[in-house]
C-alpha cells in the first residue's frame, strides 16, 4: 500500500513531468516548423474568451463539453472546503486503524476507516452524504436548464444546413411495381404536401475503396512528376513489388498514368453498376422538405400502420454521416448489437487479469507477507517508493491505450450511422469499462491483495467488514492514478508529444507532395468517446470518496482546473470539428453523474452497514430515492429540448427565412446535400428549382403503378392511400 511518503514521491515526479511538458511547450510552439501542430493563440484566445460566449467560435458541441469541467469545479470546490473543515478532523481523531491487524497507511487515518464501529459520529458522515448529494443535485439540475436554453438558442439562431429539413427513412418496404426511388417519391408526394426531395442510399463501399486506392495511385504520380520537373536527365523508375523492393523495374511515370486510368475506367464502371444495379439500392433514402417544421412532423411521428416499415429519424449533418454503415441492411443492426454485447462482456471480464496486476504493484505489503522471498529487493526504499507512488498508475493508463480503439470497432460493426452516435456510443462503452474494472476491479482485486493475510486466517463471516474498511484504503491507489492520468497525462495534452513526433517523421521520411505535407498533420478531433468517460470517472471517484476518503478532492480540483484550461487551448486553437450535434450528449453527462452519485450512497450505506451504525444507516436509504425521483424530474423537464425539435420553433424559424429570403432556392440548397462522396464531383442531377410556395395546385404523384380504378386490391404497402378518408381516395384514383 502506497504510504504517505510514497505519494510525495509520485506528486513530485508527476508535478515535475507536468512542469516540464508546460515548458516544452512554451518553447516549441514558437518555432515556426511547429506552426502545424500548436497553432499557439493561448493567451490571446485561450485565457480571454468567455467559455459562455464561445459557442460561436468553437461550435456549441465544444462549448458543452468544456461545461462538462466547469461542472466538476462548481460540485467539488464547496464540497472540498466542507469536508476539510467538517470531515477530516472527525476522522482523525481517532485510533481505529492504529490498534488493528489492518494494512494502512497515514492517508487511511483520514478516512472513514479511522472510525470505531458503532460509533456516533457516522452521524456526521450521513449529514454531510446528504449535504453533498443535495449540492451536486443543485449544481446538475442548474447546468441541464442553462444547457437546454444554449441549445434552444443555438437551433433558432443557427445557419441554414441542410439537416434542418432532412430525415433519414429506414426500412422501406419492397414493392413489385416500384424501385425504392420511385416508392419513396410516391409515398412522400401522397403523404407530405410539403416534401421537396429525397436522395436513396446506395451500397457504395467498394467505389469508395476504389476512389481511396485512385488517390492513392494520384499522389504517387504528382511525386515523380515532380521529381522529373526538378531533373530531367533521368526519368525515375521503380519496382512493382512489395513495397518497391522487388518485382520488375519500370518507368514511374508511365507505370502510375497506366494504373490511374486503369482505375478510372474500373470506377466508372463501378459507378454506372451501382447506378443502375437495384440490388445496390439501399431499402432507405434522405428525404427533404420545404420547411423545418414539415421535417420536424415526419422525423417525430409513425409514418404506416406497420411500426416497423418506413422508420423516420433526423438526419444527421451531411459531414456527420458514416457512410460506410448506410450500406448494412437494417434487419441486420439486432443481430449486430448482440454479438457486439457478448464480445464486450468477455472484453470487460477478460480485463480483470490486467487491472489485478495493476493491483499487485499497488500493495506491496500484502504481497510481502504471502511471498517473503520478494522483501529483499522490494524494501529497497527508492524502489518502493517508485513502484507504490507511481508504477500502478501508468501501467494502467498503458493496459486501457488501445481500448478506445477497440470500442469504436465495436460501435461501427454495430451499424451506427454517424459520427456524433458512433462516439456517444463507445463513450457509453468505455464509462461502463471504466466503471466495473478500473473502479470496481480496482477496489475488488486491491481489497483481495491489501488484505491477503485477513482473508486467509480470517473466517467467512468476517470478510464482509475486511472489505468494508478496505475500500476506503484504495482511495491512495486513486490518487496515484488521478496524478499519472489528470495531471501528467493533461500536461501532455497541451504538448502533444505524439503527433509532434509522428508530423516530424511523417515530414522527414513519407512527404513526397505538397498533399503529402498537409495531410501529414492531421489536428485531430477533440475526441468526445474517450475524453467524456475519463471525466466520469473523476466524477465517480470525487463523489464516492467525497464522504469516504475526503483527502482524494484536491486532487480532483487539480485535474478539473488543469483540464479545462488545457482543453479550451486546444479546442480554440487545434482541434478541428467533425460535426455538430447541438450538444445532443448532455443527457448522458447528466445520467452519468446520477449513476456516479446514486453508487456513491449505495457504496456508503454498505460501508456503514459493516461499520454497525444501526441508527444511522436505515436514513440513508431515502437518498437514493430521493436521487432518482430528481432524475427523472430533470428527464422529463429538459431532455426533451435534447431528442425533439419544437413545432413552434420550427415555424418560428420558417416564417423568419422566409420573410427575410422570399426567392429561396431551397431545391438547389438541398438537391446534392445527401449524395454519397464519391458521386460528387461527377454529372449532377436535376437541379430544378423549387419555390418553397405552400399555395401550389397539388403535385400529381408519379407512379408506375396500374391506375386504382384497374386495381381490385390495393398492395399490402399501399397502406398510406387505403386509410385516406374517401374524399382523399378519390383524388388519389385520379393520380
Amino acid at each position: 500500500m502506497a504510504t504517505l511518503k510514497d505519494i510525495e514521491v509520485a506528486a513530485a515526479i508527476n508535478i515535475l513531468t507536468a512542469f516540464a511538458f508546460f515548458v516544452a511547450f512554451a518553447i516549441l510552439r514558437l518555432q515556426p516548423v511547429n506552426d502545424r501542430v500548436y497553432f499557439p493563440k493561448w493567451y490571446l484566445k485561450g485565457l480571454r474568451s468567455s467559455p459562455l460566449n464561445s459557442g460561436a467560435l468553437v461550435g456549441l458541441d465544444s462549448a458543452v463539453y468544456l461545461r462538462i469541467y466547469l461542472v466538476g469545479l462548481k460540485i467539488f470546490v464547496p464540497i472540498t472546503f466542507l469536508a476539510f473543515a467538517i470531515m477530516v478532523p472527525v476522522n482523525w481523531t481517532n485510533g481505529t486503524l492504529e490498534h488493528s491487524n489492518l494494512t494502512y497507511s497515514d492517508i487511511d487515518k483520514l478516512s472513514i476507516s479511522n472510525i470505531p464501529i458503532g460509533s456516533d459520529r457516522f452521524w456526521t458522515h450521513l449529514v454531510m452524504a446528504y449535504a453533498f448529494s443535495f449540492w451536486a443535485c443543485y449544481v446538475l439540475k442548474k447546468e441541464y436548464a442553462i444547457v437546454a436554453l444554449m441549445r434552444l438558442h443555438f437551433l433558432a439562431s443557427e445557419q441554414r444546413r441542410p439537416d434542418q429539413f432532412t430525415v433519414l427513412v429506414r426500412n422501406v418496404p419492397p414493392d413489385p411495381d416500384e424501385s425504392v426511388d420511385e416508392l419513396v417519391e410516391h409515398f412522400f408526394l401522397v403523404n407530405h404536401e410539403h416534401y421537396l426531395t429525397h436522395q436513396v442510399v446506395y451500397n457504395a463501399n467498394r467505389l469508395s475503396n476504389l476512389v481511396e486506392e485512385k488517390k492513392r495511385l494520384q499522389n504517387w504520380l504528382d511525386y515523380y512528376q515532380l521529381k522529373y520537373s526538378r531533373n530531367q536527365s533521368k526519368r525515375p523508375s521503380s519496382r512493382t513489388g512489395f513495397l518497391g523492393l522487388c518485382g520488375d523495374r519500370v518507368d514511374s511515370i508511365d507505370f502510375y498514368t497506366s494504373k490511374i486510368e486503369d482505375f478510372s475506367e474500373e470506377i466508372a464502371t463501378e459507378r454506372d453498376k451501382i447506378i443502375n444495379n437495384p440490388k445496390s439500392i439501399m431499402p432507405a433514402a434522405f428525404v427533404s422538405f420545404k420547411t423545418r417544421w414539415a421535417a420536424a412532423v415526419c422525423a417525430q411521428t409513425q409514418q404506416s400502420r406497420n411500426p416497423t416499415t418506413w422508420l423516420t429519424e433526423w438526419a444527421p449533418e451531411p459531414r456527420d454521416v458514416y457512410w460506410a454503415n448506410l450500406a448494412i441492411p437494417y434487419v441486420s443492426l439486432s443481430i449486430r448489437r448482440l454479438i457486439v454485447a457478448v464480445a464486450f462482456f468477455f472484453l470487460t471480464f477478460f480485463f480483470m487479469i490486467p487491472i489485478a496486476f495493476v493491483q499487485s504493484l499497488a500493495n506491496i505489503e500484502g504481497i510481502e507477507k504471502a511471498l517473503p522471498f520478494l522483501k529483499p529487493i522490494i524494501e529497497i526504499k527508492v524502489i518502493k517508493s517508485f513502484i507504490q507512488g507511481f508504477l500502478p498508475g501508468i501501467a494502467l493508463k498503458i493496459f486501457l491505450i488501445f481500448l478506445p480503439t477497440i470500442l469504436m470497432l465495436m460501435s461501427k460493426f454495430e451499424g451506427f450511422i454517424s459520427i456524433s452516435s458512433l462516439e456517444r456510443r463507445s463513450a457509453t462503452r468505455y464509462y461502463i469499462f471504466q466503471f466495473i474494472n478500473v473502479f470496481l476491479g480496482s477496489i475488488i482485486t486491491g481489497t483481495a491483495f491489501q488484505q491477503l493475510d485477513n482473508f486467509i486466517h480470517q473466517s467467512a463471516n468476517e470478510i464482509p467488514r475486511t472489505v468494508g474498511v478496505s475500500i476506503p484504503m484504495k482511495a491512495t491507489f486513486f490518487i496515484t492514478y488521478i496524478m499519472v492520468d489528470g495531471w501528467a497525462g493533461i500536461a501532455g495534452e497541451i504538448l502533444r508529444l505524439k503527433p509532434l513526433i509522428i508530423y516530424h517523421l511523417k515530414n522527414f521520411f513519407l512527404v513526397k507532395t505538397e498533399k503529402d505535407r498537409e495531410e501529414a498533420m492531421d489536428p485531430g478531433t477533440l475526441g468526445f468517446n474517450t475524453g467524456e468517460p475519463q471525466i466520469q470517472l473523476y466524477f465517480l471517484l470525487g463523489l464516492v470518496y467525497a464522504v469516504v476518503t475526503p483527502v482524494l478532492l484536491p486532487f480532483i480540483i487539480v485535474f478539473f482546473g488543469l483540464a479545462y484550461v488545457v482543453y479550451r487551448h486546444q479546442i480554440i486553437n487545434v482541434y478541428n470539428q467533425e460535426y455538430e450535434s447541438g450538444a445532443a450528449f448532455w443527457p448522458d453527462v447528466h445520467g452519468r453523474i446520477i449513476v456516479a452519485l446514486i453508487v456513491s450512497q449505495l457504496l456508503l450505506m454498505g460501508l456503514l452497514s459493516t461499520k454497525q451504525a444501526a441508527q444511522s444507516t436505515p436514513l440513508l436509504i431515502a437518498l437514493p430515492v430521493l436521487t432518482v425521483w430528481f432524475h427523472r424530474f430533470c428527464k422529463g423537464r429538459y431532455e426533451p429540448a435534447f431528442v425533439r425539435y419544437p413545432l413552434q420553433e420550427a415555424m418560428m424559424k420558417d416564417t423568419l427565412e422566409r420573410t427575410r429570403e422570399p426567392n429561396l432556392n431551397l431545391k438547389g440548397f438541398l438537391q446534392n446535400a445527401y449524395m454519397h462522396p464519391v458521386f460528387k464531383g461527377g454529372d449532377d442531377s436535376d437541379s430544378d428549382t423549387a419555390s418553397g410556395d405552400g399555395d401550389q395546385e397539388p403535385e400529381l404523384v408519379p407512379t408506375k403503378r396500374n391506375s386504382q380504378r384497374n386495381t381490385p386490391l390495393p398492395t399490402k404497402h399501399s397502406g398510406s392511400v387505403s386509410s385516406l378518408p374517401e374524399a382523399v381516395q378519390e383524388h388519389a384514383q385520379l393520380l
